[in-house]
């Protein structure tokens, strides 16, 4: 009888099985839209991690909370925040899985940090606080989608690399007081400039450091002259290897 007492007391306590199926739906809900924005961009994580991650973290939580009250009973003074804590914890090793080093970049701590996220959406699901993670599902999804836009526009470099380019003239003098003339006309860094005989005339190649400032309409303006010039015969672009047409 008195088993049976506590038994009643924690099933009256707990949330019931529709209370969890709601709690799970929840937490799946907010993987499922999180990690379709992960596998849309085609990134290391998607759409079954990061709903795998917000439910595992929502049973952890719901297991807390009736192990909680469980034990309460029992005169134990037990933490239904202890689990979610270490899932919060563990969540780290598996992000850890998804960041790759590529060169002197690094790649997928964006999604590192979207798994994390999620499983705190799980977290909060499983405890109930529905609107808690749904709004937080909102802020995440608007992070990786508008403010991506914003980052590229406001953080987009405004200083190209020095490029190299192919000069075919038929007189090379004539060629090199063009370029030089222009580079100083529109505050251009000529570097690495050489100079070879080949049939029909000479190939010059240098590159071209631009800096910043009106770079597109310098560079306009630079290559236009040197195009326009009656010794050039082409201009090509080295890394692209096709004819430039500035």
């Amino acid at each position: 009888m008195f088993w049976q007492e506590i038994w009643n007391s924690i099933m009256s306590t707990t949330p019931g099985l529709w209370e969890i199926c709601l709690r799970i739906g929840c937490a799946m809900l907010v993987g499922l839209v999180i990690g379709t924005e992960r596998e849309y961009t085609h990134r290391p994580a998607g759409m079954r991690t990061h709903i795998l991650v917000a439910l595992g973290a929502c049973v952890v939580s719901i297991t807390g909370e009736i192990i909680f009250h469980h034990y309460s009973l029992l005169g134990s003074s037990a933490d239904p925040a202890r689990l979610s804590a270490q899932v919060i914890t563990g969540v780290g090793f598996l992000g850890a899985g998804t960041i790759l080093r590529e060169g002197a970049s690094v790649k997928g701590l964006t999604t590192a940090a979207s798994l994390w996220a999620v499983a705190c959406l799980g977290i909060a699901a499983g405890f109930g606080y529905y609107a808690l993670a749904i709004f937080g599902m909102v802020g995440i999804l608007i992070t990786l989608t508008l403010f991506e836009i914003l980052q590229r526009v406001l953080l987009r470099p405004t200083h190209k690399a020095a490029e190299k380019y192919i000069l075919e003239t038929t007189d090379i003098s004539a060629a090199l007081n063009t370029i030089n003339e222009q580079a100083s006309a529109e505050r251009v860094t000529i570097q690495n400039l050489m100079a070879e005989a080949v049939e029909g005339g000479h190939k010059v190649s240098f590159q071209a450091d631009f800096g910043n400032g009106h770079l597109k309409h310098r560079r306009q303006r630079f290559f236009n002259a040197i195009i326009s010039a009656p010794e050039t015969k082409s201009l090509h672009n080295a890394e692209e290897e096709v004819q430039s047409v500035l």
